[in-house]
């Protein structure tokens, strides 16, 4: 493939220029790249290699040498995949360069097989071993080419996502004839003096390079350009997010003095662990100011974060305003209405429960009386959002598991007049990247230290010929007059016949190692009714065991519960193993639990090692986040927040803090990108993240 700046530019074409009417495309291709989100012209030029293939180390079979990254192309001889054992299986492809062949194996990947025909050619890319007259390379890297013509020596090649149906020579040959037509008509929207302090290429240079480089070098400023760019544009817009809230957003003024503290304090059952003091101190001096209060409060599971809520949703009663906790699930909110009453119970503050499985009528009467002033703490599930409840005078809203709701809807609860304070809350700790990048308009606060007497939890990753012995151990701690958990990652096995579910789960241990004890089943499958009924059972110690779904991840606070067994543990994510665990953990007896896996992949291994070994909920966020990425974790689509199309707040963490520091300083001195040299780096960012971050009221 020719290189772009050898080729005479072709006519210019605009750049939104529908994909079907470019060279080569059509209708019926035009489908297939819309499925990669290649709608114009446009698109295609911001479509990003996801690697790049490096022909300069193209060998032949015969100039293979061990242990060496190479890349070699021959044409497809024989095919063999054959079943190795249950789940199990192996894959070989031998192809032919000349008179020398390579052998290619795939184990456990049999999807592969899918990818080859005999006659058709092939690059593998990975390192080669010598195996007897043969050479082999395990798990190598495909790609189809047309003919060996096709591959150039000594150029590199962009390595494009595909889908089915599309091809890499397609792709490169769309990509690198809209390159021609339309680069040079794309606006350059960094100033000269921004280009200039942070080593940026120009965005005509960088275009043309990110896609067809000439050289190694060329990739990695190219790749810079736009890493740098798609961070710094996130980062203007949460820093003007932070300016438009602290200077034209208004709040009622919560200041706490003695009295009010002290009065909050004789309502709680118990002292306030430093940690919980410390974050009160940071709350207080936030409700103090005239301006919304946006605050994040990370707290490892079992840290007291709903206690800390609590004292500031007081602070906001004490002052005659309402307040607002709302929480993703009815579980969860149903458990922290049960929480605040234990904690409110000498006092008068009202409290009422708001959500989607009470009846119309009721919704009505809670709403009229939340309206009328007579609820004073309102708990309530998206119901909140959507039923349009009009708070006479809001003073503050708790978001809870901010994750499980989208960026948007935390600001969807208003009051008439003055906007109320802002406390989200999350039980899985953020990772510092992403902290950064996507809730870096909140301030941060974390809790660390959980209340003194809490016991350790103990966690084993147990083998299928375990299990008698464990479920001895299980039936001794329910003798001693303790309660267990079962959990299984499917309601049924319908659709899985070979992964554990509840509902198998409960026949088998009510009738077997189990049948001496009551058990229960929850799921969210069951209505609210009978949920709420099967969980109040086992809060009240009649039901001893409840078998269960993930419905009881978070919400559920049961201190006598301090045994639990897992299910097929390598169908959870690590931060959905590390709040089950958490189940375990509420009381002053130490914990214990199981979890019965079988790994078919060297992530899910790894995730299984680190959630037995790690009981840290901020360490495994981390691992968690080097494992599945940041749209894994939190997906970014549910926060609203525009899915990066370069840039890995991993691997580029260090240019995030670069981008950031960058974007703060440009919007202290300009908090509205008003400047004429930044009208098309404003109108980027609005255009971006203006919806999301409610940037409709800057300018």
């Amino acid at each position: 493939m020719e290189s772009t700046s050898d080729k005479t530019k072709e006519t210019a074409i605009p750049l939104n220029t529908p994909v079907q009417f470019l060279k080569g495309v059509g209708s019926q291709l035009a489908v297939l790249l819309e499925k990669l989100g290649l709608r114009t012209a446009l698109d295609c030029l911001f479509f990003f290699p996801r690697d790049y293939e490096d022909m300069s180390e193209l060998r032949s079979i015969e100039q293979l040498e061990e242990d060496k990254p190479l890349s070699v192309c021959g044409k497809v001889e024989k095919i063999e995949f054959r079943k190795t054992g249950p789940g199990r299986s192996m894959l070989a492809v031998l192809i032919r360069d000349g008179d020398q062949f390579l052998r290619a194996v795939w184990f456990n990947q049999p999807y592969m097989r899918d990818k080859f025909s005999h006659g058709s050619f092939v690059l593998f890319s990975g390192t080669a071993r010598k195996r007897g007259v043969h050479w082999e390379m395990a798990h190598p890297r495909v790609e189809m080419v047309e003919n060996e013509s096709a591959l150039q020596q000594g150029s590199i090649l962009p390595v494009y996502p595909l889908t089915e149906g599309l091809r890499q020579p397609q792709v490169r040959r769309i990509i690198e004839g809209v390159i021609r037509q339309c680069a040079s008509a794309v606006e350059e929207v960094f100033p000269e003096e921004i280009l200039g302090q942070f080593n940026i290429w120009p965005i005509r240079t960088a275009l043309p390079q990110v896609h067809f480089p000439t050289d190694r070098a060329s990739i990695e400023q190219a790749r810079r350009r736009f890493i740098f760019q798609e961070l710094f544009v996130l980062q203007l817009a949460v820093a003007m997010r932070r300016a438009m809230v602290s200077t034209q957003r208004h709040s009622p003024s919560l200041s706490v003095n003695g009295k009010i503290d002290a009065r909050i304090r004789r309502l709680l059952p118990f002292r306030l662990t430093a940690a919980q003091n410390h974050v009160v101190e940071e709350i207080v001096m936030d409700l103090g100011e005239t301006h919304p209060m946006n605050r994040l409060l990370q707290g490892d599971v079992g840290t007291g974060k709903t206690v800390v809520a609590a004292y500031a949703m007081l602070v906001a009663v004490a002052h005659g305003y309402q307040a607002a906790l709302m929480a993703p699930t009815e579980v969860l909110a149903q458990q922290h209405v049960e929480t605040f009453r234990q904690l409110l119970s000498n006092s008068q503050v009202r409290i009422a429960l708001l959500s989607g499985s009470q009846s119309g009528s009721q919704r009505r009467q809670l709403r009229r009386a939340i309206e009328l002033g007579e609820v004073d703490l309102v708990v309530g599930t998206h119901a909140l959002v959507k039923s349009g409840v009009a708070f006479p005078r809001l003073g503050l809203v708790v978001v809870d598991e901010q994750h499980k709701f989208g960026v948007l809807q935390r600001a969807q609860l208003r009051s008439a007049g003055l906007d109320p304070h802002y406390l989200v809350m999350t039980a899985t700790p953020i990772p510092r990247t992403i902290a950064m990048a996507i809730f870096g308009d909140l301030d941060d606060s974390i809790l660390c230290e959980g209340p003194q007497g809490r016991q350790k939890v103990h966690t084993y990753w147990a083998a299928p010929q375990q299990r008698e012995r464990w479920w001895k151990f299980f039936q001794k701690r329910l003798g001693e007059g303790r309660q267990g958990y079962v959990i299984a990652p499917r309601i049924d096995a319908r659709a899985e016949p070979r992964v554990a579910s509840a509902e198998q789960s409960f026949s088998e241990l009510s009738q077997g190692p189990l049948a001496g004890f009551r058990v229960g089943l929850v799921h969210g499958r069951l209505s609210a009714g009978d949920k709420q009924a099967a969980l109040e059972k086992f809060r009240s110690g009649v039901t001893r065991v409840l078998v269960a779904t993930s419905v009881v991840e978070v919400g559920i606070d049961v201190s006598n519960a301090t045994i639990m067994t897992i299910e097929d543990g390598q169908q959870f994510g690590l931060a959905q193993l590390h709040q089950l665990r958490g189940r375990v953990r509420r009381g002053n007896y130490p914990g214990y639990v199981c979890v019965f896996a079988d790994p078919r992949t060297d992530e899910a291994r790894e995730r299984l090692e680190a959630f037995v070994h790690t009981s840290d909920g901020f360490q495994l966020a981390e691992v968690d986040y080097r494992l599945r990425g940041p749209g894994e974790l939190f997906g970014t689509r549910q926060h609203g927040v525009v899915p990066l199309r370069i840039a890995d707040l991993m691997r580029d963490s260090d240019v995030l803090q670069e981008a950031r520091t960058a974007a703060q300083t440009l919007v202290a001195g300009d908090p509205q990108l008003l400047d004429k040299g930044y009208e098309r780096l404003r109108q980027m960012v609005f255009h971006r993240y203006g919806e999301v971050f409610e940037l409709g009221d800057v300018g």
